[in-house]
């Protein structure tokens, strides 16, 4: 909030007596002014964040698939972006339902579909589909891979190779929806990395996580597109699928994604910060892509980056 600074009544009253002597032409007009300064503007009231989350529970309960939405305290508005799936009279039921809120509404629109960023390919394999690994993680002398949950859900044994011959390691913990983590344990030590690839033969060491903030650069590696970059817009989003799938408090940005990509690290600098979830466009035209936030993931699993 801005704050404005006012003189003092008495000050400007005797301000307004010395100009009255120059200038009784004057006198009207100057003697009106202590009212019209000392009265600040009315102040729109502030939407709490209850009322905010209000119409959040309003939106979720809409349960229109291709919707992502935030809360902008600042201006009191659910921010709600929708992928090219979602109709006019779709955006007309995600109006209504935040009527009878405090809450105002933001739409925004995106390209492309949302979707959990999975496909058959390279990198870390299950069950036929290809995920990437965000971040090798340890807990004392056990060595672990984050990833997201939507990947760790349709398999126990992960594979570095697509003919399934080399072991990863093994599930060991697995959350989807409502959060998009998972963990795998490492079957060799030795082959944890605590370094992300940048995709151009180098990588980046991680020695820290942390949440992010809005507006703050990130860069994205993953397995099917490389090394992407861009800035976080929103904070705390939750992302419907479709099909029940529905994600709770995740980093909305405007770094591009694909599929394959699914559980690869977001990051700024040495610090981890999140684990690709979903999202739409691609990395030709661009898009909207969610991440799980990785401090929620370490803390649940006991787990650190090294």
């Amino acid at each position: 909030m801005t704050f404005k600074r006012f003189s003092p009544l008495g000050a400007v009253s005797r301000h307004a007596r010395l100009l009255a002597v120059s200038s009784g032409l004057v006198t009207a007009v100057a003697l009106a002014a202590p009212a019209a300064v000392a009265q600040p503007a009315p102040v729109a009231p502030a939407v709490s964040a209850a009322q905010l989350a209000e119409a959040g529970d309003a939106l979720r309960g809409a349960d229109i698939a291709g919707t992502a939405w935030y809360a902008d305290k600042t201006s009191g508005k659910v921010v709600v972006t929708v992928d090219s799936t979602v109709s006019d009279a779709e955006i007309a039921t995600i109006k209504n339902s935040v009527a009878d809120t405090a809450a105002g509404i933001t739409i925004k629109h995106t390209e492309g579909t949302f979707n959990k960023l999975i496909a058959g390919g390279e990198a870390i394999y299950t069950g036929g589909g290809r995920c990437s690994l965000g971040f090798n993680v340890r807990s004392g002398s056990t060595y672990y891979a984050v990833t997201a949950g939507h990947c760790t859900n349709i398999g126990s044994t992960w594979y570095t190779n697509s003919s399934n011959s080399t072991v990863l390691g093994s599930t060991a913990g697995s959350s989807f929806p409502g959060n998009d983590y998972g963990l795998i344990r490492h079957s060799n030590s030795a082959a944890a990395d605590g370094r992300v690839s940048l995709y151009n033969g180098s990588y980046q060491d991680i020695t820290s996580a942390a949440n992010p903030t809005v507006g703050q650069s990130v860069r994205r590696s993953g397995s099917t597109t490389g090394l992407h970059s861009g800035t976080v817009t929103g904070l705390n989003a939750t992302v419907n699928y479709g099909g029940g799938d529905v994600v709770s408090g995740l980093i909305q940005t405007n770094v591009c994604a694909e599929p394959g990509d699914s559980g690869g690290a977001l990051f700024a600098g040495s610090t981890a910060l999140g684990l690709t979830s979903g999202g739409s466009g691609n990395c030709s035209s661009g898009g909207t892509t969610f991440f799980q936030p990785v401090v929620e993931a370490l803390n649940a699993y006991g787990v650190s980056v090294f």
